[in-house]
């Protein structure tokens, strides 16, 4: 069996998600924010969850070697949130996402994961372009790719979805 890598910051691990995270996924995938911002997954049990990480995350994982990290602060253990990089179909290239419990907003989290997340895939795993997408009225998130260095490129669909998403870019300069 293959064993991934996970990565740390000064306050964070982040480490491949995995079924033992199913309870909290299923937590995570139901909150308000995430139905409103990144849509229903259809998660309605934590066996559900654990099926959304067999079939939805760790192909992905298996694949590429990277794919979505539960975000777990260090001091207690606790699972805050999740951050990832993702081939997500309908986007070119690789797509930088994160979601946090409501609780564990503000606190400086999002950019910590998410800049450590795109340090990565552009050291790492060697990606050169990536992107994110966010809704419209989601300027929390916005101005959290602001911050990391994205700037808006156009607006997008994904396929069978007929929401306008901003699709925000970062691209490596060429050495």
């Amino acid at each position: 069996m293959n064993t991934y890598k996970s990565f740390e910051t000064e306050r964070l691990i982040l480490r491949p998600t995995s079924e033992e995270d199913a309870p909290f996924m299923f937590e995570l995938l139901n909150t308000p924010k995430w139905l409103k911002h990144i849509g229903d997954r259809n998660v309605r049990s934590v066996e559900d969850a654990k099926d959304y990480i067999k079939t939805r995350i760790r192909p992905q994982l298996e694949r590429l070697g990277f794919s979505n990290y539960t975000i777990i602060r260090k001091s207690d253990n606790v699972k805050l949130g999740v951050c990832g990089l993702y081939d997500r179909e309908g986007l070119e290239g690789i797509d930088i996402g994160f979601a946090l419990l409501p609780e564990h907003e503000n606190k400086g989290y999002a950019f910590e994961s998410a800049n450590e997340v795109k340090r990565v895939g552009l050291e790492e795993f060697g990606i050169a372009r990536i992107g994110a997408i966010t809704t419209k009225d989601n300027v929390a998130s916005q101005k959290l790719l602001e911050k990391l260095g994205l700037k808006f490129s156009r607006t997008v669909k994904l396929p069978d979805d007929d929401e306008e998403l901003l699709l925000y870019e970062f691209q490596k300069e060429a050495l």
